[in-house]
């Protein structure tokens, strides 16, 4: 049986309540993948005329799943489609067996659901180099479709989980044309969380109509300023998938709608930061504020060279306002810079300004700063009008034990 890890004491106080979201339904099962008695295998299935989109890793080792998903993206939105994800071993670097287990359960799925194998999309979440039993979770297929149902979308977030503390979800309600539209999402991440191009395992459905090359531009836009702005370790996954699903049972087309996208982008970042504050071994959530780089792309490589500071994150587990850490990272970023033209605060709390000590500084109030649980970092390049926001979680000691001890 997995090692139970205690709650991150950052989590919300419970799940949230989930809308139903017409046009798809959800079922978990036991199927031991890695641990018996343990969910760990979800299935969603949806209604034909659902529209997919998604992004994922662009690690050079991406696993099979991952290949196999961007291949399928794109396909007939007429056919209903089915999503399958197992966690406890990632069929990531797992060689030609790798391919062979994804086709071996799209072709089950596709078989029990009724639809085409190419409208069947997996994800595998878990170690890395050990061959998927795939046999454990093809016998669980009658026992999941026999379980459908459009209210066990919080069972599907927990069946995904591996050194979680906590399922996560998020959702959102926005009117257009005087129709309510539901969004409703599901993640997983803990560890091993600097997202490239995509992020860790998240899964958001919609009951909007939404044409599919457009729904796939609003998700690759939309994920550059939430998913791919956090991280709590600096390492890229190699089974990354962020997949969006509109089924259209709303009868509501939501294309190109404004209001869809802030409600889209809300949900995102709800779950985005519910990924951080599940950090392995966090206990703060931080806020890096980037404002008057050369441009936004220089402002997001400083905002993450801050965040992924071994030094800066294990000063801020340690409640120590160092700012001359936050100033080692800026100038390591290989972004433009200048020593005299940077202010740096912690919250309100002005730290430093034009390369050196703000005469206004006191240590206790760093000090006072650097003890909540929630703590927002500024920098002011003073170079231009570019500016990002990153979020990241502290380095502690529980990080090294829950890794060291990984496939134990």
């Amino acid at each position: 049986m997995a090692k139970s890890l205690p709650r991150s004491p950052l989590a919300p106080a419970t799940f949230p309540d989930l809308p139903v979201i017409g046009g798809v339904r959800f079922a978990a099962a036991a199927a031991g993948v890695k641990y018996q008695g343990r969910t760990d295998v979800m299935l969603a299935v949806m209604d034909p005329g659902t529209a997919v989109a998604g992004v994922f890793t662009r690690s050079a080792t991406r696993s099979a799943p991952v290949l196999d998903c961007q291949a399928k993206l794109g396909g007939d939105p007429g056919q209903g489609a089915a999503i399958l994800v197992n966690s406890g071993n990632s069929n990531a670097f797992t060689g030609h067996y790798g391919q062979t287990s994804v086709a071996e359960i799209t072709a089950a799925v596709a078989q029990r659901t009724g639809l085409r194998q190419e409208r069947v999309f997996t994800a595998s979440t878990g170690v890395i180099g050990e061959p998927l039993p795939h046999d454990r979770i093809v016998t669980k297929l009658d026992d999941l479709h026999g379980a459908l149902s459009d209210t066990a979308l919080q069972q599907a977030a927990e069946a995904i989980m591996t050194t979680d503390t906590f399922a996560k979800g998020a959702s959102a309600t926005v009117e257009i044309d005087g129709v309510p539209v539901q969004i409703a999402g599901i993640a997983k991440g803990s560890g091993m969380i600097a997202p490239d191009m995509a992020t860790m395992l998240v899964y958001i459905f919609t009951d909007a109509i939404y044409d599919q090359a457009k729904l796939q531009a609003l998700l690759s836009a939309e994920n550059d300023t939430s998913f791919n702005c956090i991280t709590v370790d600096s390492d890229t996954s190699t089974s990354d998938s962020l997949m969006l699903c509109a089924t259209g049972a709303s009868g509501v087309d939501a294309t190109d709608h404004p209001a869809f996208a802030t409600a889209l982008r809300g949900v995102m970042l709800d779950l985005a930061h519910q990924v951080v504050r599940d950090g392995e071994g966090a206990t703060k959530f931080v806020e890096i504020q980037i404002t008057g780089a050369a441009s936004d792309a220089d402002a997001k490589v400083h905002g993450l060279a801050i965040a992924n500071s071994p030094l800066v994150k294990t000063a801020i587990a340690g409640e120590d306002p160092n700012w001359g850490r936050v100033v080692m990272a800026i100038g390591k970023s290989g972004a433009k810079a200048d020593r005299d033209l940077l202010s740096i605060s912690f919250g309100d709390i002005r730290v430093a300004e034009k390369g050196w000590v703000a005469p206004s500084y006191k240590e206790e109030l760093g000090a006072a700063e650097m003890k909540k649980d929630e703590i927002t970092l500024k920098v002011d390049l003073g170079l231009g009008d570019g500016s990002a926001t990153v979020w990241t979680c502290d380095l502690t000691h529980q990080y090294i034990t829950i890794n060291a001890d990984y496939r134990s």
